[in-house]
């Protein structure tokens, strides 16, 4: 019984609709509406190829945002500490920030590409908006004196 109903989720959930992908000034729209990053890694994940990228570019985000962020602490600190004590102003830490940040920027730019790509293969593999069949379909739980049932109307 436990497979029977497993694999009735399995085929629903394989029939669900999906929607073409846009994305505009780092959001993620599905007609119109915005999603989140989250809802578009799990539309996303219908294809390998589509996820990996949307993977990598998440990542890549990831790496280029913390470097980016350790190059300015690290300058900014310097300066201070510059500023208010009587130490010689560019010291190492202010070399390092500036390479982390010079080092972040490669990292950051090829992000909005690998986004774009995999929202694009999505995009291609499903042209005309749906996946599985066309119709609309309901799925209801149902009881009767002999026990409980699912109901599927196409």
């Amino acid at each position: 019984m436990k497979k029977i109903i497993i694999l009735v989720f399995l085929i629903s959930s394989l029939l669900t609709f999906s929607q073409q992908i846009t994305y505009t000034k780092g959001k993620f729209y599905v007609k119109g509406e915005q999603i989140s990053t989250r809802e578009t890694q799990k539309l996303l994940a219908t294809n390998v190829k589509s996820a990996t990228l949307f993977k990598q570019a998440k990542s890549k985000e990831s790496l280029g945002g913390f470097l980016l962020g350790f190059g300015i602490g690290l300058t900014v600190g310097d300066l201070a500490i510059g500023l208010f004590s009587d130490k010689d102003y560019p010291s190492a830490l202010t070399y390092v920030g500036v390479s982390s940040i010079a080092v972040s920027i490669p990292i950051l730019s090829g992000r909005k590409k690998k986004i774009e790509e995999a929202i694009d293969i999505y995009n291609k593999e499903n042209p005309n908006n749906t996946l599985g069949f066309h119709n609309k379909y309901s799925v209801n739980a149902i009881t009767n004196q002999n026990g409980l049932g699912f109901q599927i109307n196409f």
